[in-house]
């Protein structure tokens, strides 16, 4: 593609800019991040400019001396399994985040789903622009920055949403360029996150089929992250410092790194590691556990190598209609730990967490807290 001069590209930005302005112009385009890119820009539009203050935290390094709990799953239907549960309980207690390895799900899969996910985000944009849309209730949604419209300074990455349950997914509905690897992928996602609920159970004190009993596992999306390389990583950020919206989340990632988890008020980088998963507690986990697990933030940094590409699982029923609510655990509060959250269906969550956006400034727990 010819570079496209400043003025061709919704970046020409004067002293009095209408930012909202420039937003609409960015979205129109369909070609998100990467768009910009392939137009050969050298300065990142004000659009994804952080404020002066985020700038300076965002550019505080991540611990790299120490490292998030990283878990071994082989044998966890044998007596190795106490150990096991013992080890996910106290790092959905102390961290919210770890990676397991032998976890059931080959690694050649994993690769394929990186590859998948490349393969549709380096289609061309007269192709992927058939699904670009900001409908959360659609099945299948391509866009950039979920929050665009809501945040202080968009994020350098497009996403790929694909809500894969509760209600049976057409495969025809899947971009081709990741069609069957997807839904492969589901299927392992599926078996994997029902045994880390039942890990998680036990962890808690109880049966193993309560946190499946109650619907945790019942719905799940995938989201595949594009993140370009950027000519500016030290003014903007590849997502906003948060923490996720549903019960579970389980991450892979590339090989390029800038994750990062903030762990006793420091963010502390979150290595690759080929063949591995990492595993997050959400924020309606930790809203049943009564904060006995917790949903940490994170954030990914931008960079100048790329793209980085990830693909995350979310376990939730999402917009899904339901009248079920969720509150603490009954089992879980006592009168010297009474509940510390009102009751709310996943639904009301999520539109809450759509509304507010990442701003890096408050959980969305907050707002249901009692």
């Amino acid at each position: 593609m010819a570079v496209a001069s400043d003025r061709d590209l919704p970046t020409a930005i004067g002293s009095d800019h209408d930012r909202r302005k420039d937003l609409k112009a960015f979205d129109n385009t369909k070609t998100g991040v990467k768009g910009l890119m392939d137009a050969g820009i050298v300065k990142i539009p004000n659009i994804f400019i952080l404020p002066p203050d985020d700038i300076i935290k965002a550019s505080v390094a991540g611990l790299t001396h120490i490292q998030i709990p990283i878990i071994d799953m082989e044998g966890v239907e044998s007596d190795r399994r106490l150990e096991i549960v013992d080890e996910i309980g106290r790092a959905s207690e102390t961290w919210g985040f770890f990676q397991v390895v032998n976890h059931g799900i080959p690694v050649s899969v994993l690769d394929e789903m990186i590859e998948g996910a490349r393969r549709f985000f380096e289609q061309p944009d007269e192709v992927k622009m058939e699904y670009y849309n900001r409908d959360f209730k659609r099945k299948v949604s391509y866009l950039s920055n979920f929050d665009l419209y809501q945040s202080t300074a968009a994020n350098w990455k497009d996403t790929l949403l694909c809500i894969m349950a509760p209600d049976p997914l057409d495969p025809h509905e899947l971009p081709a360029a990741c069609r069957d690897i997807k839904m492969k992928y589901s299927k392992y996602l599926t078996g994997l996150g029902t045994t880390l609920f039942e890990l998680l159970s036990e962890a808690l004190g109880l049966n193993s089929n309560y946190l499946k009993d109650m619907g945790c596992a019942r719905g799940h999306a995938i989201l595949s992250h594009y993140y370009p390389p950027c000519p500016e990583p030290d003014l903007t950020l590849g997502i906003t410092h948060h923490s996720d919206n549903d019960f579970l989340t389980i991450l892979l990632q590339d090989h390029i790194g800038g994750l990062q988890v903030l762990h006793q008020n420091q963010w502390v980088d979150v290595s690759p590691m080929h063949g591995a998963l990492v595993v997050n507690v959400g924020d309606l986990l930790q809203l049943i556990s009564n904060d006995k697990l917790k949903s940490v933030e994170h954030r990914v940094l931008a960079n100048r190598v790329g793209p980085r590409i990830s693909v995350a699982c979310f376990f939730s029923t999402r917009l899904h209609p339901s009248t079920k609510v969720y509150g603490p655990i009954k089992e879980l509060v006592s009168d010297e730990n009474p509940p510390k959250y009102k009751e709310t269906t996943v639904a009301d969550y999520l539109t809450y967490y759509l509304a507010k956006g990442l701003d890096g400034k408050k959980s969305a727990l907050d707002h249901f807290k009692l």
